[in-house]
């Protein structure tokens, strides 16, 4: 400080006391000075002389005396989240332990919804009753027998006049008799709609192996979304854990008057949207665990300790399209289930057309007649012979038969064609969204890594008050979402590992 600084009207010669001390704070960070002022000597007449008397450096910054904030949660978002939720908190309350469920791996899952779920059961029915069918399609190459009991009373000389082009006579009469009916050939209709039941047949056990892949695919689902909501609740409760922490320190230096209370009130938001964050986690946790028993089979509400099969270091996406295209064409059984219906139709239609072919059948009664007329002689009959029926005209109902049969068998070949192309797109996008799943992995690590330090920076630097409290709110918020994401990532390829294996037929 030079002469020049010291105005000569702020000091007075006979009121300034000796020493004055003058102590003022330098900028943060920086230790206080204390200046001494002493009344000028007798010797100097305009001046005044000015000492340092001492400088005292504080021991003690200013920073020091603030509490430090907690360190930034080590992010455990790969351990196995298989606890069901814990009931929605109060404000001030922390959160409760998650109780402990049945234990479920993912092929318990698999094999419980297997055996348990109506549309597998469904399926297999269906599948039993078509079984039926073939056997009524045999049925017309084996024998028929019909028994026969009849008693007559008829009017005396009286004759069927109407209805008729004969008028036979009716003898009163009290019998019994046995008519043996065969087919010959039909020339090839039987024959084929015993083979069109058939491929039916085989078309319906596809449907169901389809069924059981499709209920795996939804029990994979379920399954890592159930896990995806664990890890979800998981980073909330450590989010508001985290955030409490901080809101209390923060609370402490508003109320040292070491930080406003903007500061103290951005905390609280904070906490409150964690606790957003906990509720919202624990509804998608009993919403998903909800859909994982209706999968299974279960209408109760069981909450299941489910065991984590995702490995720590997941396999890369298959790379190879082309191959997995070809294999879906050999393995998808719902593809195989319609190339059996077009093949059962062409069956079917090859059938109609031989309605326009003769059918040979033979034909054996016999029966005795203990109460008879006196026209009847003998007591017993007995008969055997062949029919030839030989089709002629039925105003063309059997070639519109025949040409609805082509068409319907020309229609099931083009829904597999365009099925074929279906099952090609389908198998390429579930590659690609494997593939892009696969480095999301990637790159939400990296993102929550990055998240992490920035956090730690953050917190550092509202530490020495560098930064503000917005900064820290927005690398905590930052820190959440990247948390969240690496969760969704893991489980999200799983599922589209699932979705690949089930467009190949696996």
């Amino acid at each position: 400080m030079t002469r020049s600084t010291v105005k000569k009207k702020s000091i007075d010669r006979t009121d300034v006391p000796c020493p004055i001390v003058a102590t003022y704070f330098c900028r943060k960070g920086g230790s206080p000075q204390t200046f001494v002022r002493r009344r000028r000597t007798p010797s100097s007449w305009l001046s005044i002389e000015i000492a340092l008397a001492s400088l005292v450096c504080s021991s003690i910054a200013l920073s020091s005396q603030q509490p430090a904030l907690p360190a930034t949660p080590a992010p455990q978002l790969m351990a196995q989240a298989a606890l069901p939720p814990s009931p929605p908190q109060a404000p001030n309350a922390q959160p409760a332990p998650i109780p402990a469920g049945t234990e479920l791996t993912l092929p318990d899952a698999e094999r419980m919804a297997i055996q348990h779920n109506p549309n597998v059961t469904i399926a297999h029915l269906l599948q039993l009753a078509q079984a039926q069918v073939v056997r009524e399609a045999r049925s017309a190459e084996l024998p028929t027998a019909v028994g026969n009991l009849t008693a007559v009373d008829a009017h005396d000389n009286s004759r069927i006049t109407a209805g008729a082009l004969n008028n036979p006579i009716v003898y009163p009469r009290a019998a019994g008799g046995l008519t043996v009916g065969q087919l010959i050939t039909d020339f090839g209709r039987t024959h084929n709609l015993i083979k069109s039941a058939q491929s039916n047949t085989r078309a319906q056990i596809e449907n169901e192996r389809a069924t059981v892949q499709d209920i795996t695919l939804a029990v994979d689902q379920a399954f890592y979304q159930v896990l995806t909501a664990q890890s979800v609740l998981r980073v909330a409760e450590q989010t508001i854990a985290a955030r409490r922490a901080t809101g209390e320190q923060i609370g402490a230096l508003t109320q040292s008057k070491l930080r406003s209370t903007l500061d103290q009130s951005l905390a609280d938001v904070q906490v409150s949207q964690a606790q957003l964050l906990v509720l919202d986690a624990q509804n998608a946790l009993a919403s998903a665990m909800a859909g994982l028993n209706a999968i299974l089979g279960s209408e109760s509400d069981t909450q299941y300790d489910l065991v984590d099969p995702t490995p720590a270091s997941p396999q890369a996406a298959p790379a190879n399209v082309e191959d997995l295209v070809q294999l879906a064409f050999r393995s998808r059984p719902d593809l195989a289930a319609l190339q059996d219906r077009s093949l059962a139709a062409k069956q079917f239609s090859s059938a109609e057309h031989d309605l326009m072919r003769p059918t040979l059948s033979a034909l054996a009664v016999a029966g005795g007649t203990p109460v008879r007329a006196d026209q009847i002689a003998s007591s017993w009959y007995g008969a055997a012979g062949a029919n030839l029926s030989i089709p002629i005209f039925n105003g063309f109902a059997w070639s519109a038969r025949a040409k609805e049969a082509d068409l319907r068998a020309a229609a099931a070949q083009e829904q597999v064609r365009n099925l074929r192309n279906t099952v090609a797109r389908d198998v390429r996008a579930a590659v690609l969204n494997a593939q892009i799943a696969f480095q999301r992995i990637g790159v939400t690590e990296k993102l929550l890594n990055q998240s992490n330090s920035a956090l730690e920076l953050a917190q550092a630097r509202y530490r020495v008050g560098l930064a503000g409290i917005v900064d820290l709110t927005q690398s905590q918020l930052a820190q959440t979402e990247a948390e969240i994401g690496v969760a969704n990532a893991r489980y999200a390829y799983q599922t589209a590992l699932a979705a690949v294996r089930y467009q190949t037929g696996q």
